[in-house]
């Protein structure tokens, strides 16, 4: 896996290419073309420049002084020329800028379309600003690359090599010069350019880090008011911001020593050519038209060569930004070797039962042309888990609950509560050990049928920037606006949600901040309801919603867990008395399990719980 992320960093350049060049070939033979005739036309009308002069010499010594007709011509051309390259440039810059902008369009639907297929452990383990970062920073910085600074760098590399053959063709002893000074020029500009690389890697790493922060502090600023962390926060921001200053410093430093010395080295080798050329000159052995237009040949030469060291800062930001992009779209997706679907089902008048495209009352299990009834029937068997080998969170945990039972999952912060509905939900896979849906290993089953058969409930409901309609619609897109309705009624949400200014049409903003804790906890009853979910994973409600909307809250569950398989994270004991098991977790160990009047007998862990001599935290 090291390997072949350090291919793909070391052949970032060579796959962006790859990438534009496979969307865009005709474009970029086009844009290369157009290139090639700038360049012929550029040349060409410099080297009308010693035609002019080469044509005022002759009048003067033939002392033809009014006969301007070779004169005109030859500025006419070399205006033609001009105008071409202008016109050359102005295209090929126009397909560039749409080969630009619909390349940031197929990197940021690519990078989207993947990080949907990555597992939940990448969004848990990066910070979600540095992701935005991905997706805004390197992608835009990269877009810049390919409209701006690629065909910058293509068009002076063929200036280079037009004005270098046109000079050869002028002196080829003076060419020799200026051959071997530009080679020192091009390996000064590589040591340079190799060295600076991973300043600017660490430069986009560190902007991607400080984006993190801040949106972790925006996140948080209630808790940082409350708890006066203000002054913690600006020194952590301070710290973060230093560190891409100093990047930053130091990978435009390195770089920026490009442009004094490719500038300076220009003036050097027009410098040395110019006297060169005049001791050519003084023996006869070059012409002063041939000299002068040798010297504007050199001095147009050092324009692309300082434009080439200018353009570095911006290439290598974007290679350090593409790195980034293709580190994540490198990342293996979520696994799924699932082959078994959860589908509708009906029976049929032979009382067979059948798949249906329909809505139906019935899940089923299809294996093949094999359709088995979904009972509900979840087990776990020998289960251990940690997020990384060397830690166990969870350890021989089995868990049984047959269909229509419901199961309570009782510990403190850090027992492992959420962590095995995870696991049922195979946003991890399990270190050792089984989990069985109704008989059938959940490796069998394809994730995306695994996860529409469960339904959740959580505390911290995540609400989209949309209608109140279309967020319990996320529990089934096919949902008819009644159905939407029923769904909130069951949830006891209907009430509150009539009494909104646009009712079910009101907007939802920045995360559900315009709804109370209790408000949002319904709307993700009611998107649960109406998914109608053989099996339940709820996250009870804590004592932070007032007992107006935790009684509301609580009924809704209770009509949503009826007939159904539920696991339940408690936060509240006298909401699980009738639980079929009680399962104690603590440091991801079963330390008792039982039913309540079991357990309170027991006079363990669950009876102090119960009794108040101890606190779930």
């Amino acid at each position: 896996m090291v390997e072949k992320k350090y291919r793909a960093k070391k052949g970032t350049f060579t796959r962006l290419l790859g990438m534009v060049f496979k969307r865009h070939k005709y474009k970029l033979i086009l844009v290369l073309i157009l290139m090639l005739l700038a360049t012929i036309a550029n040349v060409s009308g410099m080297a009308s420049v010693q035609s002019i002069l080469t044509e005022a010499i002759n009048m003067i010594e033939s002392g033809n002084t009014t006969d301007f007709s070779g004169l005109t011509k030859i500025i006419l051309a070399m205006m033609g020329f001009y105008a071409a390259n202008i016109l050359f440039t102005f295209i090929h810059l126009r397909i560039m800028i749409n080969v630009g902008q619909d390349s940031l369009l197929y990197l940021r639907s690519s990078l989207f379309t993947h990080m949907m297929d990555l597992p939940i452990k990448y969004f848990d383990t990066n910070k979600h600003g540095d992701i935005m970062s991905r997706y805004t920073n390197d992608v835009d910085a990269t877009r810049q690359m390919i409209s701006q600074s690629l065909p910058q760098l293509a068009s002076s590399m063929l200036l280079m090599l037009g004005y270098l053959a046109a000079m050869i063709y002028t002196s080829w002893i003076l060419s020799i010069f200026t051959i071997l000074f530009s080679g020192l020029l091009i390996l000064t500009t590589r040591v340079i350019s190799k060295r600076s690389k991973k300043y600017f890697i660490a430069q986009q790493k560190n902007v991607g880090a400080i984006n993190g922060y801040i949106e972790e502090m925006i996140e948080g600023q209630k808790v940082i008011k409350v708890f006066r962390y203000e002054d913690k926060a600006i020194s952590g921001y301070k710290e973060l911001n230093e560190n891409v200053k100093n990047s930053a410093r130091i990978s435009m430093g390195r770089s920026g020593m490009l442009i004094p010395i490719t500038v300076n080295m220009g003036y050097l080798s027009f410098a040395i050519a110019a006297i060169l050329g005049a001791i050519l000159a003084l023996n006869n052995l070059m012409t002063v038209p041939h000299l002068v237009a040798y010297l504007l040949f050199t001095r147009q030469f050092t324009g692309p060569v300082n434009q080439m060291g200018q353009q570095l800062n911006s290439v290598q930001m974007a290679l350090a930004g593409a790195s980034r992009i293709f580190e994540v779209l490198d990342m293996q997706k979520e696994i799924d070797n699932g082959h078994i679907e959860l589908v509708n089902a009906v029976y049929n008048k032979h009382n067979e039962l059948v798949e249906t495209n329909e809505k139906s009352n019935i899940w089923a299990w299809k294996d093949n042309d094999k359709l088995t009834v979904l009972k509900g029937d979840v087990r776990l068997k020998n289960v251990d888990f940690g997020y990384n080998e060397n830690k166990l969170v969870l350890k021989n945990i089995s868990v049984f609950a047959k269909p229509g039972q419901k199961i309570a999952f009782v510990g403190s912060t850090g027992a492992g509560k959420t962590t095995i509905t995870n696991l049922i939900n195979r946003f991890y896979e399990i270190n050792n050990g089984t989990i069985l849906f109704d008989g059938i290993d959940i490796k069998d089953i394809k994730k995306s049928s695994l996860r529409k058969s469960l339904g959740i409930v959580l505390q911290d409901t995540h609400l989209f920037h949309t209608t109140i309609r279309e967020n319990i619609r996320y529990g089934r897109l096919d949902a008819t606006d009644e159905e939407v309705i029923e769904a909130a009624k069951l949830a006891n949400a209907h009430e509150f949600i009539l009494k909104l200014p646009q009712g079910y049409d009101t907007q939802v903003t920045d995360d559900g901040a315009n709804l109370s804790q209790g408000q949002r906890q319904l709307l993700s009853i009611a998107r649960a309801s109406i998914s109608n979910p053989p099996v339940l994973i709820l996250d009870e409600a804590t004592s932070s919603i007032d007992t107006y909307t935790e009684r509301l809250i609580q009924d809704g569950m209770d009509q949503l867990m009826e007939g159904r398989t539920v696991f339940v994270i408690a936060h509240r004991l006298s909401t699980i008395k009738n639980s079929k098991a009680i399962i104690i977790l603590e440091d991801g160990n079963i330390i008792e399990r039982g039913n309540h009047h079991d357990l309170i007998d027991l006079k363990g862990t669950y009876y102090q719980l119960y009794t108040g001599a101890f606190e779930l935290e």
